[in-house]
């Protein structure tokens, strides 16, 4: 029996009292205490506290509560009051470094083959060309893949979506003898695409010139969507599915022996995974577009696609525009018209509402599209919220010196610059459904960040989190906020600092 649905909030100690008689379902009481743990958040007399710090000379990466040092072979949890190391994973020489990972967490609603496969688990890329299943809890090795004895394959990515991932490989280039000798490099890269839940091979594929034309620069999988960008500025989008249906020669199976590899099994070294994914000709092209750095987004209800026109009169602008017919929206392009080292970034809110989050150094908007599917009026981009920085008085153009000398400015202060307010980066907080932006102060010459809680659904600022730690602009900086946690990871010079906050009761 679920507990009566009502308009009025349930307190933490009614919540309790229901859980204790049995009263609940697992949907309705997980939202319930998200919905307590934001109160509490929220509350006057809680903070976050820096609680840890640490220091590395590699990479530091967060993901689910925990964070990862020395190329992922030491974790540490933050999910308990102060972090801990969970596990360290013995050092591997050179050639078995793990070049890049991805989280894998199992649906809780689906039944697997293995128990182990609903373990949380760590899919880590070695330069050696295996791929590692690894239990996030223990570090322990789940499941090992030999990819290829001929490509070597370095960088992983998610096409959620689909519960799919996919492996790249380096880019082939021409050798200087190949130049001399005239010889031309067709294959670009190779794309290895795997299912998880539980983990089997789709297959491996060529990106080939003579197949999706010259000038190809890049490669990525989402939503089932192949994405190819090319040197002249275009994005062309191929259906995956359809490449799978029709050019498929053999269905592999991971420890499986395959005609492809002449008997030998699937994924075992020295022989790795076989190409099964031939492709002669183009696949019909879904979609195309002309656009500045090859970056198209998706996204939106009904379907849009944010892109910037490659020519320079378009610098800085965003366009928005139908999926369905390419037709502009009303208020479809957006310019901040900002004067910033960093450009602004404008993408798809992450919280599947179909919004739009612009993020300029002074204002952050969040956009909605209005419109219909199949209407013939055009849609129509309106502002939800935004937010925007306090600015001092800007220092004017020209000034008069005591002499009467007038002295004009030779360059105008950048929306960015260190000494006043600006916005660096937002993070969404799904579970509590929060916008978590950094901003920065330029009161200290030191540089000092902040952290501002808004509601996501009407912007309205709900408090300020101070960061110990200095901010300098000139290093990069990740900031992610994880219910309870709020995690700073900076690179100062060669060196990488992580930084934990904790939700703490403020003592009087």
């Amino acid at each position: 029996m679920a507990p009566q649905g009502r308009k009025s909030s349930v307190n933490a100690a009614e919540l309790l009292t229901r859980r204790s008689r049995g009263i609940r379902d697992a949907g309705t009481s997980y939202r319930h205490c998200l919905n307590v743990l934001r109160g509490v958040l929220l509350q006057e007399n809680r903070n976050f506290q820096k609680i840890w710090s640490k220091i590395s000379k590699s990479t530091i990466t967060y993901e689910s509560g925990k964070v990862y040092f020395e190329n992922y072979q030491n974790c540490y949890s933050c999910i308990q009051a102060e972090p801990h190391s969970l596990y360290k994973m013995p050092k591997r020489s050179k050639h078995e470094k793990i070049q890049d990972a991805l989280l894998c967490q199992s649906p809780l609603d689906t039944t697997l083959p293995s128990a182990s496969d609903h373990t949380p688990s760590l899919l880590a890329l070695t330069a050696n060309n295996w791929l590692y299943r690894i239990s996030s809890n223990t570090g322990k090795e789940l499941q090992r893949v030999y990819l290829s004895p001929r490509f070597q394959f370095r960088y992983l990515g998610w096409d959620v979506s689909q519960e799919t991932f996919y492996i790249k490989s380096l880019q082939k280039k021409e050798t200087p003898l190949e130049r001399q000798a005239g010889i031309s490099q067709s294959t670009v890269m190779h794309l290895a695409v795997f299912h998880v839940f539980p983990l089997q091979i789709v297959g491996i594929l060529e990106i080939n010139k003579k197949v999706f034309g010259s000038g190809v620069t890049d490669v990525v999988l989402s939503q089932g969507v192949l994405a190819v960008s090319h040197s002249n500025k275009s994005v062309r989008l191929y259906s995956f599915v359809h490449i799978i249906q029709k050019y498929l020669t053999e269905k592999l199976t991971l420890g499986q022996q395959s005609a492809l590899l002449e008997g030998k099994t699937v994924g075992d070294a020295p022989f790795g995974i076989p190409v099964n994914i031939q492709i002669p000709d183009c696949p019909p092209v879904l979609f195309e577009v002309s656009c500045s750095n090859n970056g198209v987004q998706i996204g939106g209800f009904p379907w849009h696609y944010i892109y910037t026109p490659p020519h320079k009169t378009h610098r800085g602008t965003h366009h928005i525009c139908s999926l369905q017919d390419h037709s502009m929206a009303i208020n479809g392009i957006q310019n901040m018209n900002c004067c910033a080292l960093e450009s602004d970034g404008i993408f798809f809110h992450p919280d599947d509402s179909g919004r739009i989050i612009h993020v300029g150094p002074t204002t952050i908007k969040v956009l909605k599209i209005l419109g219909e599917i199949n209407s013939s009026l055009p849609s129509e981009v309106v502002e939800d919220f935004s937010m925007a920085t306090h600015r001092n008085a800007p220092t004017p153009e020209v000034t008069v010196t005591s002499s009467g000398r007038t002295v004009k400015r030779r360059f105008h202060q950048l929306d960015d610059d260190p000494g006043q307010e600006a916005f660096r980066m937002v993070e969404y907080e799904d579970e509590l459904d929060l916008l978590a932006v950094v901003m920065t102060d330029g009161v200290e010459e030191e540089g000092r960040a902040h952290v501002l809680l808004h509601d996501n659904q009407t912007g309205r600022l709900l408090r300020k989190i101070d960061l110990v730690e200095s901010w300098d602009e000139t290093y990069q900086h990740q900031l992610f906020f994880d219910k309870d946690t709020i995690v700073h990871i900076e690179q100062k010079n060669s060196n990488f600092c992580c930084h934990v906050y904790k939700l703490r009761t403020v003592s009087e």
